[in-house]
């Protein structure tokens, strides 16, 4: 047994501050511990020769005093020692010899792939105070003394600061909660910058084609331009089922490509469309007309692509209408006929 004296002379020689003990205080599975490595720097012996008396006297360490890291858990533990290898240095100067400075470095020895050769042991509070009874050594009963006082003083620091952990942990929460919307709406926003930046390049293309749309009273000319846009874009053929045709329709028609072919399906007993026809066909690119009064609406179909409009071309912008792209092709459109 160890004298009271004997433990005073360690006590002032070279036992660590309370402070540096409780860098070496780690958490691990929700429990604050020590690990063997470290315990045995403490000590002045080497780890096995620790863990050696450990095992001797297991029954005297159950889980909750003791326990072996993971692999996760060992590498990381290391993160959360840093710094410790700024340290190092000033720990050598507490060993005498060469080889003692050689079993210091053996103690944080890594493997090629950079983990820990052996899983530590994990040593709590009460697994450490029973270390007393195992390591009888004036060393090891100071160094117990001031280990028990650094897990004191730990206690004791979170206890007093139990509020202001707290509010940081809700500054925390709100924080990833912050940045995970955040991070949602930048994903939005670079879509839609996306949608945005391929909408212009089709409109600096020439190429964009509104699906569907209303015209109103009085919009005469824009529905006029965008009719005969449609017109233009024909490179083969020009289909128009519509009841009411009469000469400023075959005006517009006349504005397609060159070689687009245009097809009719009218009532061509209407007004003098037979006439209008005719003469047209005399100066003109000729355009065919069949007859055909079993529509409701108006159907314009640009080669394969079907436009439903709701106004009989030459009414357009007199009153409001809708156009709308169908779903359907053109050959389809015709099947029905």
């Amino acid at each position: 047994m160890a004298k009271k004296n004997d433990i005073a002379k360690v006590e002032t020689a070279s036992i660590q501050p309370v402070e540096q003990i409780e860098s070496l205080i780690i958490t691990v599975r929700g429990k604050q511990v020590i690990l063997d490595r470290d315990l045995a720097r403490l000590y002045g012996v080497e780890t096995k020769r620790l863990n050696q008396q450990v095992q001797r006297n297991i029954e005297r360490f159950p889980e909750d005093f003791m326990f072996q890291l993971t692999k996760e858990e060992a590498e990381s533990s290391r993160s959360q020692f840093a710094t410790l290898n700024d340290e190092i240095p000033n720990l050598k100067s507490q060993f005498a010899t060469s080889s003692e400075e050689e079993i210091l470095k053996s103690q944080f020895a890594t493997s090629s792939w950079g983990g820990i050769r052996k899983l530590p042991y994990a040593f709590t509070e009460n697994g450490i105070a029973m270390l007393s009874s195992v390591l009888r050594s004036p060393m090891a009963i100071a160094t117990n003394i001031h280990i028990m006082r650094a897990f004191n003083a730990m206690r004791h620091f979170i206890g007093s600061h139990a509020q202001v952990f707290q509010r940081l942990e809700i500054v925390e929460r709100n924080q990833l909660a912050l940045n995970a919307h955040q991070e949602e709406l930048s994903a939005q926003v670079a879509e839609n910058n996306k949608k945005l930046e391929e909408v212009f390049k089709r409109l600096d293309a020439g190429d964009a084609k509104p699906e569907h749309g209303i015209f109103f009273d009085g919009q005469i000319f824009d529905s006029y331009i965008f009719i005969n846009d449609r017109i233009r874009e024909a490179k083969k053929r020009i289909i128009l089922i519509d009841n009411y045709i009469d000469d400023s329709v075959l005006k517009m028609l006349d504005k397609r490509e060159k070689g687009v072919a245009v097809k009719l399906y009218t009532n061509l007993s209407f007004g003098s469309l037979k006439m209008d026809l005719k003469k047209h066909n005399a100066q003109y690119a000729p355009i065919d007309a069949e007859q055909f009064n079993r529509s409701h609406d108006r159907f314009l179909c640009i080669d394969d692509t079907v436009y439903l409009v709701g106004a009989s071309l030459k009414d357009l912008g007199k009153k409001w209408f809708g156009f709308s792209k169908m779903g359907v092709t053109t050959d389809e459109l015709l099947s029905k006929m």
